[in-house]
């Protein structure tokens, strides 16, 4: 009687456009751990999808101030917002380490993780692309979120494998801590993705 209707649409093509400034923002860091030489001039590309993702972010958390009826909790609509705009901020302050520490090339290792976080966002933007219709699409849902904690978990065994060797061949201790702080930030944006994963999972669980 209020005229009330959900806008739903408006919040999937709010989070699809998120995670697509996701995914460019981890193949810029993968060109980059592909090729070092790149860095400087990769380093406004990512600020500049850090403040579109910030953007996207701020849209997402006004229209769910502004909406009284929404398709998902609100607490999982803003969840899944800023672990969005979270993982964009560790891709951008992995790169800016680089530059700052002047890190120097990348380690095989390195490249390896930065490969994952690509291959995750391309199956997150997939997941998202198919909320809209969770009941229609649930099991497509869950096996993008599954392949993310896949890709998550050979992370885990690529970082832990890094840092050992870092301690095991790595003289200089300085290149150890910068070296390290750069791989943690690499784990921490593939940990943010499972769990991205992990709450679309739940979300399936509720709506499905």
């Amino acid at each position: 009687m209020f005229g009330f209707k959900p806008k739903e649409d408006e919040f999937f093509k709010l989070f699809v456009e998120s995670s697509n400034v996701l995914r460019q923002g981890a193949y810029v860091l993968k060109e980059v751990m592909d090729d070092y030489t790149q860095l400087e001039e990769k380093m406004q590309q990512i600020s500049d999808l850090e403040h579109k993702a910030d953007d996207i972010n701020d849209a997402i958390i006004d229209k769910l101030n502004q909406t009284f009826i929404t398709p998902l909790d609100r607490e999982d609509i803003y969840s899944l917002a800023t672990m969005l705009d979270d993982v964009v901020d560790f891709l951008q302050g992995t790169m800016q380490r680089m530059v700052l520490y002047k890190a120097g090339k990348p380690t095989a290792g390195s490249a390896q993780l930065a490969s994952l976080l690509a291959e995750c966002t391309e199956e997150m933007v997939l997941a998202f692309e198919l909320l809209k219709n969770i009941k229609g699409n649930q099991n497509k849902i869950l096996d993008h979120t599954n392949k993310i904690g896949q890709l998550e978990s050979q992370g885990d065994q690529i970082y832990r494998r890094e840092v050992a060797l870092l301690f095991d061949t790595c003289p200089n201790p300085i290149e150890v801590i910068k070296w390290k702080e750069i791989l943690e930030h690499l784990e921490d944006a593939l940990d943010h993705c499972e769990s991205i994963g992990d709450l679309l999972r739940g979300v399936v669980m509720k709506y499905a």
